[in-house]
């Protein structure tokens, strides 16, 4: 029997679960939710479970032939799951709540449908990682030195012009006004967004594990350099226009326009890598 037989006839069973997951997780999903809502760093959460349904329609001849081969093993993947969320419910985590939902999730098809089925749908699965925001407190340990090293380079090139500037940590100092380098303009929202869609775009349009691990590991510097740049760019302009290019609108206008930058660069860098993998068969 393959994967599609074996959906149809455990349609009441897949009923069942999904009243489970409902019942057990509907409260910790709402709030997820709410934090892409309300979060600007997580805001990308929303496009999460889209581009993994998308990765799950491409899989859809696999998952249609893949034998059901029901794992005893599945199981103790689904009851690590509860322990995960029984954990993070005692500790008050909730990014060890919310990922129990997927490793749950995993154990069931492990257990009905078997390994063959859950490998097809690791992808797919594994994205939907993606959609959990990070502790605030993982996040201010990566965010605080980015803020630091994007002032300190932006700063750098900011010298070169003979700009009179001076930096103490994350805070430029011109002689007219005193910029500070906040969360936003660290690369850190633009890193999270941006290894997202590198990684939705490896797995969409790479064929070979390591193009895909390279693009996804340039998105680390492409978001760094174009918040560097955006940096700079503020400084400078403030410098010789004034306090108003470095906030309202224009501040806005700049973060959207590097991040649209930001996924320019990763598209063609995807290209090239597409291109350099012809060139090597």
């Amino acid at each position: 029997m393959n994967a599609a037989e074996g959906l149809r006839g455990t349609r009441g069973y897949l009923l069942v679960f999904g009243l489970l997951m409902a019942v057990i997780y509907h409260q910790i999903a709402v709030e997820m939710v709410m934090n892409w809502e309300h979060d600007p760093n997580y805001s990308h959460g929303f496009l999460v479970p889209f581009i993994a349904g998308y990765l799950l329609w491409l899989r859809r001849d696999a998952v249609r032939q893949v034998p059901v081969k029901p794992a005893a093993g599945g199981m103790v993947i689904l009851a690590g799951g509860l322990v995960t969320l029984l954990l993070g419910v005692s500790s008050v985590e909730f990014m060890t709540m919310r990922s129990s939902m997927i490793i749950v999730t995993a154990g069931m098809i492990a257990f009905v449908y078997g390994y063959p089925l859950l490998r097809v749908l690791l992808v797919p699965l594994g994205y939907l990682f993606f959609m959990i925001p990070i502790p605030y407190i993982l996040y201010d340990e990566v965010a605080f030195p980015l803020k630091l090293f994007v002032a300190k380079v932006a700063v750098a090139g900011l010298k070169l012009f003979s700009l009179p500037v001076l930096r103490e940590g994350n805070v430029i100092i011109f002689p007219n006004i005193t910029l500070e380098v906040v969360d936003a303009c660290s690369g850190m929202r633009s890193l999270m967004s941006l290894l997202a869609l590198s990684t939705a775009y490896g797995f969409m349009f790479l064929r070979r594990p390591w193009q895909r691990v390279v693009l996804v590991l340039a998105a680390v510097p492409v978001a760094v350099a174009t918040n560097v740049f955006r940096v700079f760019v503020t400084g400078f302009l403030a410098r010789h226009v004034g306090k108003g290019a470095a906030e309202g609108f224009f501040h806005d206008f700049a973060g959207l326009a590097v991040f649209a930058t930001a996924m320019v660069l990763i598209a063609v860098i995807g290209w090239l890598l597409s291109m350099g993998g012809r060139n090597a068969r």
